[in-house]
């Protein structure tokens, strides 16, 4: 395997690379942790040089808000045979964007996908198994795996009564014939 060198991640880090070059750099981490160790060795060398967030609570958020993913139907109206559409950020007019991105993120969520009509509901579906006795005989169930009145004697098997049977008739065989002699 290949080892890139420090000043290889120093111009990877610093945007000094093509995009093949880059490509190449990316994949080569995925696998090789020696290189992964010394890109971050170059990164926190160079990390006065790079940008400083001025909000970062609500970078993550503005950024997912770019890049997710919006379903566009087709003509069908099938949804398994939906469309997926990136959204690209447009870099001439940041503020609009970042307005945007606030305004997706501020949208009211619908009920349904609140964590309150969940507890709801989850709610309600144990009421409804108390009340319905689900929970009663699932107790009653595990009580009688657990008692130890049901430990039953162990039978013995078809098989080994019909052995022990011609086992016995055997031995009165050879009974019978020793006693003629």
């Amino acid at each position: 395997m290949k080892h890139y060198s420090y000043d290889e991640w120093m111009e990877y880090v610093s945007d000094e690379i093509n995009d093949q070059k880059r490509e190449q750099l990316e994949n080569h981490l995925y696998t090789c942790d020696q290189c992964l160790e010394t890109y971050l060795q170059a990164v926190s060398a160079n990390e006065t040089s790079l940008p400083v967030l001025s909000n970062e609570s609500n970078f993550t958020d503005q950024i997912m808000a770019m890049v997710a993913p919006k379903a566009v139907p087709n003509t069908n109206n099938d949804l398994s045979t939906m469309e997926t559409v990136q959204l690209v950020p447009d870099t001439n007019n940041t503020i609009n964007t970042i307005n945007t991105i606030n305004n997706t993120v501020n949208r009211k969520k619908r009920f349904y996908q609140q964590a309150v009509f969940h507890y709801l509901l989850a709610a309600a579906a144990t009421v409804l198994l108390m009340f319905s006795g689900a929970f009663q005989s699932l107790a009653n169930y595990a009580n009688s795996i657990e008692s130890p009145q049901h430990i039953q004697e162990k039978k013995p098997s078809v098989t080994e009564g019909v052995i022990n049977k011609t086992f016995a008739w055997m031995d009165s065989l050879e009974k019978k014939e020793a006693d003629k002699k």
